[in-house]
């Protein structure tokens, strides 16, 4: 009895809470939203309570959708701890890296249209990329030498350009020298810039990188790269390429890359975890708050410079399960889509089970990345934030919380908690 009632209670909550558009879905599929049990999902509730009450973290945004339709979303603990606010449905991120999924779906649309191939070499578009370097580090001696060949869109998409964020010690103090690397925050960080992105891009072109084109796996400036090449393929600035093309399209209405002053209480606050594991507010500037509001409004970043909430992000990533469109609006073709969402890299990712197609990661083999089915994909940002989806079970799982630098266990153990709760099957 008390367990029916549990349930009952839990199932109420969610339909109070949810206020959704729904995917259009067959009969068969709304019947298979069953396949995640509300009591074991409540399970997620008292981790990230736990967490909050411990202050090691200080709240979440967490979404999960089945066959398009909200089967979880709690916002749990604080958006601003010191103000007494508290987390929000539509509570507004920074998700960093979570951007690149957008501006990869924008070189793929631009594909679609002929304007660029995959192996167009990034100096059709930025000429200063014609000729590049790559630092090569000897014990204490680095030595500049000359790419062995042109640096191509494919490469950027897969960070495998040898392009990093410029903290290497071999070439931190050129970077730092040019506004970059060290002197960008953690390496990944622009928006306080005033410069547009490709004036950034072309000072990027000067300096050396750490490995050979299409050798090495290096994670860095690549889709900063190429939100400047979604510019001059495209004749627009990369913030009206996006919105025009893959945000309100898809009613995305709070995914841009700066926040009006009139919004500025719905944007989380930053939280950093001191030395005695206890969450302390993050400090204005690059390593913390950041020019999201104030500032100079003029960096696009396409690899880390974009704000959203769960709800918008959800719906984008909807978009990618289905194979590039949702209720009537297309942005890929299916095609295109599963060429994002395939390994295209063999093992200079990992060697263990995952790889990384153009913008995504992928979960190649069962137990590679937790408990995603093989052919899930996803990625994260730098503040934390973490997102799923699978295929197989037509999943999308997103967390969003801002912390930084970024925590590793709870990002890990969302996911782990939602698939916990995957307990019955379709049909069964």
């Amino acid at each position: 009895m008390k367990r029916t009632v549990l349930l009952l209670t839990l199932t109420l909550s969610l339909a109070a809470t949810f206020s959704w558009t729904p995917t259009a879905q067959s009969p068969a599929a709304s019947a298979a939203t069953s396949s995640l049990a509300p009591d074991r999902l409540a399970r997620i509730d008292r981790a990230v309570q736990q967490y909050v009450d411990d202050n090691r973290i200080p709240g979440i945004v967490g979404l999960v959708l089945q066959d398009g339709r909200p089967v979880y979303e709690r916002a749990i603990g604080w958006s601003d701890k010191e103000a007494g606010r508290r987390m929000a449905s539509d509570t507004i991120f920074r998700i960093a890296s979570q951007s690149k999924a957008l501006t990869s779906v924008a070189i793929l649309s631009l594909m679609e249209e002929g304007k660029l191939g995959l192996n167009d070499p990034a100096s059709r578009f930025i000429p200063e990329f014609a000729k590049t370097t790559v630092a090569v580090q000897n014990g204490q001696d680095v030595s500049i030498v000359p790419a062995k060949r042109p640096i191509i869109i494919k490469d950027l998409l897969t960070h495998t350009a040898g392009i990093s964020y410029g903290t290497n010690s071999s070439v931190a103090s050129m970077y730092e020298q040019k506004g970059l690397g060290p002197a960008a925050g953690y390496g990944w960080y622009t928006a306080d810039k005033d410069e547009p992105v490709c004036t950034t891009m072309e000072r990027l072109a000067s300096l050396p990188f750490v490995a050979q084109p299409g050798e090495a796996w290096v994670y860095g400036y690549n889709t900063d790269i190429l939100g400047c090449i979604v510019e001059r393929a495209s004749g627009v600035a990369l913030d009206e390429f996006i919105r025009t093309r893959i945000t309100a399209p898809l009613g995305m209405k709070d995914t841009q890359f700066f926040l009006p002053a009139a919004q500025r209480a719905r944007l989380a606050t930053v939280y950093t975890l001191g030395s005695d594991g206890k969450i302390a507010r993050a400090p204005d500037g690059p390593r913390g708050q950041g020019n999201y509001v104030d500032g100079p409004r003029r960096s696009f970043a396409g690899g880390a410079g974009l704000l959203s909430t769960a709800r918008d992000y959800a719906r984008f990533l909807e978009m990618i399960r289905n194979g590039g469109a949702v209720d009537g609006v297309r942005i890929l073709s299916p095609r295109a889509v599963q060429l994002m969402t395939t390994n295209q890299v063999g093992t200079l990712h990992s060697a263990s089970g995952l790889g990384f197609g153009l913008g995504f990661e992928t979960t190649d083999r069962y137990g590679a990345n937790g408990m995603d089915s093989v052919g899930s994909f996803g990625w994260g940002g730098a503040y934390g934030s973490v997102y799923r989806v699978d295929p197989t079970e037509r999943l999308v799982i997103v967390m969003m919380i801002q912390m930084l630098p970024t925590i590793g266990d709870f990002r890990d153990r969302f996911p782990n908690l939602v698939y916990q709760a995957l307990v019955t099957r379709p049909g069964t």
